[in-house]
């Protein structure tokens, strides 16, 4: 007997692991992702558990479940970045730069408001984000002009022809930036970068922060992340930086003797041909 979740064995008893063994391995010659096998999967073993809570399964059939891989790699460097950057319309040229900056979610820029941003301190501050907790984000440099910046555009018309100032710092006509994937795609594509993600703006945030010697305790309390274990997965080396490593540790190697450690102690011991302390005699 063989599962799958419309036409599997219609009693939660009759599943065993060997059942779901050959279902995960049927899906996987079908070319789908371990992702997805495994959303299917979880279904069914929730389902497993809830009928064992209510009493109607005695014990439910371990469920191994696929390792999942989906780090992904993307980056942008500099000069990638502002081709980017500089195909994207207003606002979104803005939300980009300060993704690329700041290493901000895209759902963390998007919403913000004024009311988070208090210019005379040059500080924004988020009450709560993804992981649950708020964090400051000091304004400096390009993030306090593209503030300013913002801060210029923040009134807009109506189609009547009345002028008003939008509650958020990156609007449309006065709401909230909600979607620009086509506008994305159109810019990546004209910068020569196709199929690259926003959220590369994030890793590529992160990855300059670490570059630029930025402890890791600073770096995850800009970007928002709870732990260095998930903070580490954006910080991936690339080409360049496993060169200037090679590069850096033969500058290190360099400096040390050359000579063979046996001949530098010959070199430095003292002779024995003569006594070491002179005699009375």
């Amino acid at each position: 007997m063989t599962w799958s979740p419309k036409t599997g064995p219609a009693q939660g008893v009759d599943i065993t692991a060997a059942h779901v063994e050959r279902y995960v391995q049927q899906r996987l010659a079908e070319q789908k992702a371990p992702a997805t096998v495994n959303r299917e999967v979880g279904a069914l073993k929730q389902a497993l558990n809830l009928a064992r809570r209510q009493g109607r399964l005695s014990r439910v059939p371990y469920i191994a479940m696929l390792r999942e891989d989906n780090a992904r790699q993307g980056f942008f460097e500099r000069a990638e970045f502002e081709t980017v950057a500089d195909s994207l319309p207003d606002p979104i040229n803005d939300i980009a730069r300060f993704a690329y900056f700041a290493g901000w979610r895209k759902g963390e820029i998007l919403p913000l408001r004024w009311e988070a941003v208090d210019r005379s301190a040059g500080e924004v501050r988020l009450r709560t984000s993804k992981n649950g907790h708020g964090r400051i984000l000091p304004l400096t440099g390009e993030l306090a002009d593209l503030i300013e910046r913002r801060w210029t555009k923040r009134e807009y018309r109506t189609p009547d022809g009345l002028t008003h100032v939008s509650e958020h710092v990156f609007h449309a006509r006065g709401r909230a930036v909600v979607d620009f994937k086509k506008a994305w795609a159109r810019a990546c594509k004209a910068a020569g970068v196709v199929g690259r993600l926003f959220h590369d703006l994030r890793r590529s945030g992160i990855r300059n922060m670490t570059r630029a010697g930025v402890s890791r305790k600073v770096a995850t309390t800009i970007s928002g992340h709870r732990t260095e274990a998930i903070y580490a997965r954006y910080d991936i080396p690339d080409d360049d930086d496993l060169k200037d490593a090679v590069i850096k540790t033969q500058a290190y190697v360099d400096t040390l003797p050359k000579a063979p450690a046996s001949s530098i102690a010959a070199a430095i011991r003292p002779s024995r041909s003569k006594p070491l302390i002179a005699s009375n005699s």
